[in-house]
């Protein structure tokens, strides 16, 4: 079906923590600025992480009670995890991995358009296809590659994911297992990737690993501001809105939805979370929530346990005295 609008960040350079990933596909993730704990002195090093420890520690926190979870603050190694870390499918999630090889294969700059790109039909013939998100492009239109990119992230389009596929690598099948040996370089030992959108359940993870390829993500500005944004407007489309409703709310600035009935809801997210007298991402991944129900269903409880939690660790990480 095509994505319709529907009702997205840039995040100032010293922060950056990590939040949550929901669902399926992921759920929570929390940015403020990218990975820097520089100007911290040992001391309030050691107050932070003890926060974060009392904090993911604490017995009234709302952690999903199915799938599984990961979460961590950006700029530190630390991860705390829920649930058994089996791989599953991921949905839409696998799409944050076809952005990241695009933007690692095609560097952006902030304000760069990049290469324009040329649709071809297979990209058309695709659109509006069965259940499949897509956006409605024409063969022989040129985009560039960050239009592109905004139809991959914010409405998710399946159709625009594949053209990215063809146009880095000649086939998805390559495409595949260029995804598959980044995995491999970040350390996403248990992660397979069979291809660059959601329609295949073969593509699995887990949420500790998807934790991991978020928090390299989200320090790519582009990727970044995209994610963050709540609309976009592209030539020949119209108006496009994210599929991420928890933008905007409780502090969270990304990332990603994924739901399908094998995967069940998952969510990638970052949120800002005010830690002692700074303002902090904290970045998590949750998936697996509901599984084998309705897609809708499936997404509808990723989004629920994702701001729970969300909000529960934010109110912890805000009492705490990190900073001397």
């Amino acid at each position: 079906m095509f994505l319709h609008p529907a009702p997205r960040h840039r995040l100032p350079i010293g922060l950056l923590a990590l939040f949550l990933l929901v669902g399926l596909g992921a759920t929570v993730i929390v940015a403020t600025t990218p990975d820097d704990t520089s100007g911290s002195t040992s001391a309030s090093r050691t107050r932070l992480d003890s926060a974060w420890r009392a904090a993911v520690d604490d017995g009234a926190i709302p952690w999903p009670e199915e799938g599984q979870t990961a979460v961590g603050l950006q700029g530190m190694a630390a991860t705390q995890t829920r649930g058994e870390q089996l791989p599953v499918p991921i949905a839409s999630l696998t799409k944050v991995m076809t952005a990241y090889v695009i933007l690692k294969d095609h560097p952006l700059e902030p304000g760069e358009p990049g290469p324009r790109i040329e649709v071809d039909r297979q990209a058309t013939n695709e659109a509006g296809v069965g259940d499949e998100s897509s956006v409605p492009v024409r063969a022989g239109q040129r985009y560039s590659q960050h239009q592109l990119l905004q139809m991959l992230l914010i409405p998710s389009a399946n159709n625009v994911a594949r053209l990215l596929a063809r146009w880095d690598s000649g086939s998805q099948g390559a495409f595949a297992k260029k995804m598959r040996n980044t995995a491999d370089e970040l350390g996403m030992d248990h992660s397979t990737y069979t291809g660059a959108s959601e329609i295949e359940a073969s593509t699995t993870s887990t949420a500790a690993d998807q934790l991991e390829l978020t928090r390299q993500a989200i320090k790519i500005p582009v990727f970044r501001d995209i994610v963050a944004s709540p609309t976009a407007t592209v030539p020949g489309i119209g108006l496009i809105h994210n599929s991420n409703p928890l933008l905007g709310t409780s502090g969270v600035v990304g990332i990603k939805t994924g739901s399908s009935t094998p995967a069940g809801g998952n969510l990638l997210r970052a949120a800002e979370v005010r830690v002692g007298d700074r303002t902090r991402l904290f970045l998590g991944a949750v998936l697996h929530q509901r599984a084998n129900t309705t897609p809708d269903e499936g997404l509808q409880a990723a989004l629920d346990s994702s701001r729970a939690l969300i909000d529960g660790l934010r109110d912890q990480l805000a009492s705490a005295r990190t900073e001397s």
